[in-house]
């Protein structure tokens, strides 16, 4: 079996991981900061270490400023929901995902002015076309990094420069850069950062979190629920202490204690190696896939500008039957379809259909490159 199915959920899991995941259902099975006893003191450590490995990860200098979400829609819906008031300007782009687009047409109906900038047919960003966007009282520009459908990076350091010259804070979605490519959140000038566990970080689902940079007035990010934080118990609101102030509720302990040895296990590899690696196999399955009569792929096709992420058709044949024949008759398992990025599907043109997407991983070998090409030049020759 050959899996190309890494931009949704990476896989396998490094042993690491399974086995982080297993020692702390065995021995710190306590709920993390609810109690004294050495059990919850010792699930409240693996938490915390978890904590400063991902603050260590994006160059955060402050743990605390970390914060524990089930996924990266729920951290981007605490960001968007916590800043955002009627009146508010937001800027964003036409790729990004349904997990800040929704968000940003519910807010628009409240009273929120969304601008959303047209990328190239490519995926790129436009800085000018960005820039003349801006108009009085932005108060936040949010972007994915790399776009979820063909791989295109957008120029961070360069949109958040323009987002701070016009006084607006820059929320970044980096579900499918987090752990793929080096990422020093102060450097690049991201205020908020949201990023995802189950992915490039090789964590389990059900994990994620928002990194707040210190530009940020936490006193003007509402939280998106509230309840029991294991501090503060003596007051009926809610604390203003971070992370408690956006971590209501029992943690998942034992997912974050997997998402933990993912990280540690990436930067043991280093991240730029990890990059250097898909940024190879993402040539080779481009250069083959482009020699191929028949097959369209779309994206900047420039490894050094996407992930390792390739979306492709085949003249004359549904998306949802290739990826059907590549399961059954190749064992090589890939996602068909619009991705939860409609908007991204319309700016390259392939909307309402989609494409057929292949993400290899760290896992993925050349030879099961090769294998896919020859499936490929199959299915696109035979039908």
């Amino acid at each position: 079996m050959i899996y190309l199915d890494n931009s949704a959920t990476s896989w396998p899991k490094p042993k690491e991981v399974i086995h982080a995941m297993s020692d702390f259902l065995e021995n710190s099975g306590g709920n993390p900061g609810r109690s004294g006893h050495r059990l919850s003191i010792s699930a409240a450590r693996v938490v915390y270490n978890a904590r400063e490995s991902i603050a260590e990860l994006f160059h955060i200098s402050d743990p605390q400023r970390v914060i524990f979400t089930s996924n990266i829609t729920h951290a981007l819906n605490l960001a968007l929901f916590g800043l955002l008031k009627p009146g508010d300007r937001v800027v964003t782009s036409s790729i990004e995902h349904n997990s800040v687009m929704r968000p940003l047409r519910a807010l628009e109906k409240e009273g929120t002015r969304l601008t959303v900038v047209q990328c190239g047919l490519d995926g790129c960003l436009d800085l000018e076309a960005f820039r003349a966007a801006f108009t009085q009282g932005t108060r936040l520009v949010v972007v994915t990094h790399a776009s979820n459908v063909m791989g295109t990076i957008l120029p961070i350091k360069e949109i958040a420069t323009i987002a701070h010259q016009a006084g607006a804070l820059l929320l970044v979605d980096c579900a499918q850069t987090a752990g793929i490519i080096p990422i020093d959140q102060p450097a690049l000038g991201i205020d908020l950062l949201a990023f995802t566990g189950h992915k490039g970080l090789y964590g389990p689902t059900g994990t994620g979190g928002l990194t707040i940079g210190e530009r940020v007035d936490t006193s003007e990010l509402r939280p998106l629920m509230r309840g029991g934080t294991g501090s503060r118990s003596e007051y009926e609101e809610q604390p203003e202490m971070l992370p408690d102030k956006y971590e209501s509720g029992t943690c998942n302990s034992v997912g974050i204690a997997g998402l933990g040895a993912g990280v540690r296990w990436i930067q043991s590899i280093g991240v730029e190696s990890i990059q250097a690696r898909e940024a190879e196999l993402n040539d080779l399955l481009l250069s083959g896939l482009q020699d191929i009569p028949g097959i369209t792929v779309y994206g900047t096709c420039d490894s050094l500008k996407m992930t390792a992420v390739v979306s492709c058709r085949v003249a004359g044949q549904h998306v949802s039957e290739v990826g059907l024949t590549l399961d059954d008759e190749f064992r090589i398992l890939c996602r068909v379809g619009l991705h939860c990025a409609p908007s991204a599907h319309k700016t390259i043109g392939t909307f309402p259909e989609g494409t057929i997407r292949l993400a290899p991983g760290i896992f993925t070998s050349p030879d099961d490159i090769h294998s896919v090409i020859a499936a490929f030049d199959k299915i696109a020759h035979h039908g």
